[in-house]
């Protein structure tokens, strides 16, 4: 299964309130529950993460898949942002998604609740993603996808 994730998801590892799931979720990318996608836009805002956060990341390069940044990602996000779903302001944000989408991920994770991880907007990019000939895209967080033991 092809997971995209997003920056968010690397920095959670250091985060107190997103770390233990974070660290679950890419334990379960080491043992092959998923296929990691990252992309050109994660590595770009990595970049001027915390020591420790690309360190995290820089474990995952070489076994992950790399998603460009392709003119069909680029119209896909333009198509989010003429939608309304987001503002340019959160631009990276509709990009993310796009890169998820073209990338043929079935999931895509983050921790960003407010641009990518909403009710309200979930239905909206596969509405979109529809409209181009994209099949649906789950967005969830780590939470909802990791192994959890059985009690």
């Amino acid at each position: 299964m092809k997971i995209y994730a997003d920056t968010s998801v690397f920095g959670g590892v250091f985060d107190e309130e997103f770390a233990q799931d974070s660290r679950q979720f890419f334990e379960d990318v080491l043992i092959g529950k998923f296929s990691l996608v990252i992309s050109a836009l994660v590595e770009q805002e990595i970049e001027s993460a915390p020591e420790l956060v690309r360190v995290n990341f820089m474990r995952f390069v070489s076994t992950s898949e790399l998603a460009e940044i392709s003119p069909a990602v680029l119209d896909l996000r333009d198509a989010y942002l003429s939608a309304g779903i987001v503002t340019p302001k959160s631009t990276d944000d509709a990009t993310h998604v796009a890169l998820a989408t073209i990338s043929q991920c079935e999931i895509i994770v983050s921790w960003n609740f407010k641009h990518i991880v909403h009710f309200q907007k979930i239905p909206k990019y596969n509405a979109v993603n529809a409209l181009h000939g994209y099949r649906s895209i789950n967005i969830y967080s780590p939470s909802e996808v990791i192994s959890y033991e059985e009690s």
